[in-house]
C-alpha cells in the first residue's frame, strides 16, 4: 500500500466516523418533517433488514439483459460489493472508472478533495448512513481537456432480499472534459431490500457531463438516493432520471451553480402503478450571473400509486441574468392515483427570468377512441398514448439501446398499470 492510499484510507475512516456520529443524532424522517410530508417510509422502518454478509456470485449471463453495447467501460457492484469478473475497462480511454481503492492509489488528492464534500447536508440522515457504510465506490475521473470515447456504465445489482445495500459514486470532471455515464439500478430478486445511494459530481469549468440515471429496482424494494453536484464556470450538466421500480423511491438532487454561464438541465420521468410511491426533490442554486437551468418532470401514475415532485430554484443576490424554467406534468391513469407537486422559486436578484408551471391531466378519451377506430384494443390504445406522454423524456437519452430498453419497459409497465 502506497502512502497516498494509506492516507486516503485514514481520511475515509474519519469520514465514516463523523457520519456515524451525525446519523446517531438524526431521527428517521416521518411525514411530520416538511421535506417528507407527502411520503411515508413507515414500511421501510418496519422492515427487518441486515447487512450483506456474503455477495452473490454472478456470471455475465445473469446481467446480460442490462448490458449496454455502446458502453466502453462497465463497473458492476452486486449488493454493494464490487464484482470484478463482471466489470470491464478500457486502458486506452483517458476517462476511467475506478473502484475506491484503485482511485486512492492513483488520484488520492482529487478523491479526498471531493468525496463527501458535495453531499454535506447535516439534516440528511440517509446520506449520513451511506457515508457511515462507505467501504467502496465507483469513481469516475475525467482529466483536464479529455473526452470519454464511449459512455460509461455503472451497474448496481440487487440479488438478496432483506438487506441494506449502499451504493456510492463520485464523478470528477476536470476543466474542459466531457463524458456520458449511466447510473443503473436493477434487481435479480423480487424481495424487499434497501438501496441507499449517494452520487457526488464535481464539474469543472467548460466541462460537459451527461448523466442518465435508471431506477429499475424490485417492486418491493426501497430506494433512497441523493445526487449532489457542483458546477464551475461555463460548464454543462444534463441529467435524465427514470424511476420505474421500488415500492418507495426518493431522489434528492441538489445542484450548486457556482460559476458564470453555467447550464444545468434536470429531466425526470416516474412511471408507477400499484401502490408505488415515487418522490422527487430538486434544488438548483444559482450563485453567479448568466446561469441557465431547465427542469422537466413527468409522472405517469396508475392504480393507487402516488407521485411527489418538489422543485426549488434559488437565485442568490448578484446572480443577475439568470434564466430558469421548470415544468411538471402528470398523467393520472385512474381516480385513485395521486400526485403532489410543489414548485418553489426563491429569487433575490432583480434582473432574472424565472418561470414554472404544473399540469395534471388524464388520457384524452377522443384520442383513445381514434386509436380504437384504427384497430387497437382499448388497453393497447391507452398504453400507446401513455408511452407517447413519457417519450418526451426518454427521447432525450443519447444512447439508442437504453432508449429501446426503456421503451419496452414503459410499454410493459404501462400495460400492467392500466
Amino acid at each position: 500500500m502506497n502512502t497516498a492510499t494509506a492516507s486516503g484510507g485514514t481520511a475515509i475512516k474519519a469520514l465514516r466516523s463523523d457520519a456515524l456520529e451525525r446519523m446517531g443524532a438524526l431521527a428517521v424522517p416521518t411525514t411530520h418533517d416538511e421535506a417528507w410530508r407527502f411520503t411515508s417510509i413507515a414500511a421501510l422502518t418496519r422492515a427487518s433488514l441486515h447487512a450483506v454478509t456474503k455477495p452473490t456470485p454472478l456470471a455475465f449471463g445473469d446481467i446480460a439483459s442490462w448490458a449496454i453495447p455502446e458502453a466502453g467501460q462497465r463497473i458492476v457492484f452486486v449488493d454493494g460489493v464490487h464484482a470484478p469478473q463482471l466489470s470491464t475497462n478500457s486502458p486506452k480511454d483517458s476517462v476511467t472508472v475506478y473502484t475506491l481503492t484503485q482511485a486512492l492509489a492513483t488520484h488520492a488528492k482529487a478523491v479526498m478533495q471531493h468525496l463527501g464534500q458535495h453531499a454535506q447536508d447535516p439534516q440528511q440522515r440517509f446520506t449520513a448512513q451511506n457515508t457511515a457504510n462507505l467501504f467502496d465506490a465507483a469513481v469516475v475521473i475525467a482529466p483536464r481537456n479529455t473526452a470519454a470515447s464511449a459512455p460509461l456504465h455503472l451497474l448496481f445489482v440487487a440479488t438478496q432480499p432483506n438487506v441494506n445495500s449502499y451504493a456510492r459514486t463520485l464523478v470528477i470532471a476536470e476543466e474542459g472534459s466531457a463524458l456520458t455515464f449511466i447510473e443503473d439500478y436493477v434487481a435479480l430478486t423480487d424481495g424487499a431490500y434497501l438501496t441507499n445511494s449517494v452520487t457526488e459530481l464535481s464539474i469543472g469549468a467548460n466541462a460537459q457531463v451527461h448523466h442518465i440515471r435508471l431506477q429499475r429496482e424490485s417492486q418491493r424494494a426501497f430506494h433512497i438516493a441523493r445526487c449532489a453536484l457542483t458546477q464551475a464556470q461555463d460548464s454543462h450538466y444534463h441529467s435524465i432520471s427514470i424511476a420505474l421500480g421500488a415500492e418507495i423511491s426518493r431522489l434528492d438532487t441538489t445542484a450548486q451553480l457556482r460559476g458564470t454561464g453555467v447550464h444545468c438541465a434536470l429531466d425526470g420521468l416516474a412511471h408507477i402503478a400499484g401502490q408505488q410511491v415515487a418522490d422527487t426533490h430538486t434544488c438548483i442554486t444559482h450563485a453567479e450571473a448568466h446561469g441557465v437551468s431547465r427542469q422537466l418532470q413527468k409522472c405517469v401514475v396508475a392504480d393507487t400509486a402516488h407521485a411527489v415532485f418538489n422543485g426549488r430554484v434559488q437565485v442568490h443576490p448578484g446572480a443577475q441574468k439568470t434564466d430558469s424554467a421548470q415544468s411538471s406534468r402528470t398523467l393520472l391513469m385512474g381516480p385513485k392515483a395521486q400526485v403532489n407537486t410543489l414548485p418553489q422559486l426563491e429569487i433575490n436578484a432583480d434582473d432574472v427570468r424565472c418561470t414554472h408551471g404544473a399540469t395534471v391531466g388524464q388520457l384524452d378519451s377522443e384520442e383513445v377512441f381514434y386509436l380504437q377506430s384504427r384497430g387497437l384494443s382499448v388497453d393497447a390504445a391507452r398504453s400507446l398514448l401513455t408511452y407517447a406522454f413519457a417519450a418526451e423524456v426518454i427521447a432525450r437519452i443519447p444512447i439508442a439501446s437504453v432508449r429501446q430498453q426503456l421503451q419496452d419497459a414503459v410499454l410493459q409497465h404501462g400495460s400492467a398499470g392500466l
